[in-house]
């Protein structure tokens, strides 16, 4: 097969989002979008695939070895990166008939709770769901703190939620947060590890002792540091209650934004963490999916 040709990109009309893309020598679709688009990360071509957000003569195509023929075009959408808006910031990325990922905002419960039945990304989704069928469903898979915005998924059936939470480990490839933390941080990278435990008023603290609580596995690498923040990448080895939290409170840096966990500061009036990508082997499908959402502009603001 040859290498991915250099097709002469233009901007569909009517709109400033679509770039079309003529195929003009075999190839396999992956290659040919990172030798069409050196704007884009591989990590961005690979979630505008898993979005649905790349088409072939006009069909949606999320297979990266997709073959190319010579005379095809190429769509790339990224009109609609940032999905379909449900209630006041809470958008669907990606739907089909097993499961459903949203970006939740910041300041959206997951679940209702004894204070707050209604005002929650569960309730407004399923709404949004029985919109098409009055019978359809949802269920949730995982948890976002209500002060903690980005990618969550839910199933649309009940067995979907049982492999997603019975083989969790096997099916997410990838998690990672951005977060904002306090001071500058020294280290560049480092992995934190402890045994994390929780009081009878649920908040949860590091044990340094092996098998005292639950073990917890945090990475960390430092994009940007000022005299006063830290901006962080973090990615989650164990899936833990409050675990990143946490973690930043044991080395010092606790997120801002974070009364419970040490931080006296609130500039955003929010916490700043953020659940950028997820990434997953679909539980039906087994294809490759993943979802990376932009950074809070907020959070880039506290750089400026």
């Amino acid at each position: 097969m040859k290498k991915a040709s250099h097709g002469q990109p233009r901007r569909q009309k009517g709109t400033d989002r679509r770039t079309l893309l003529p195929v003009t020598a075999a190839a396999e679709l992956m290659p040919f979008l990172i030798a069409n688009l050196p704007r884009q990360s591989r990590n961005n071509i690979k979630s505008l695939l898993s979005r649905g957000q790349v088409l072939v003569d006009g069909s949606i195509v999320r297979q990266y070895n997709h073959p190319l023929q010579p005379g095809q075009e190429v769509m790339v959408d990224s009109s609609s990166a940032r999905g379909k808006e449900v209630f006041q910031g809470l958008r669907v990325l990606y739907e089909d008939q097993h499961l459903l990922v949203a970006d939740k905002p910041a300041g959206l419960l997951t679940i209702a709770t004894d204070s707050e039945k209604q005002n929650t990304a569960y309730h407004h989704l399923m709404d949004y769901v029985r919109e098409k069928n009055p019978s359809n469903r949802i269920f949730i898979v995982h948890r976002l703190d209500r002060d903690t915005s980005g990618v969550i998924v839910f199933a649309k059936q009940e067995e979907i939620k049982r492999r997603f939470q019975e083989h969790w480990k096997e099916i997410i490839t990838e998690r990672a947060y951005i977060a904002v933390v306090e001071g500058p941080v020294s280290k560049k990278e480092d992995r934190v590890r402890s045994w994390l435990l929780e009081t009878k008023t649920k908040h949860v603290y590091s044990s340094s002792q092996p098998g005292d609580g639950l073990e917890a596995v945090t990475h960390y690498k430092v994009l940007q540091t000022s005299s006063r923040y830290s901006l962080l990448e973090i990615h989650l080895e164990t899936g833990r209650k409050n675990q990143i939290r946490v973690h930043m409170q044991d080395i010092g840096h606790p997120i801002v934004g974070d009364k419970k966990y040490g931080s006296d500061i609130n500039p955003l009036r929010r916490l700043a963490l953020h659940a950028r990508v997820l990434a997953f082997n679909h539980p039906v499908t087994n294809q490759s999916m993943r979802f990376e959402t932009e950074i809070p502009p907020q959070f880039m603001a506290l750089f400026k």
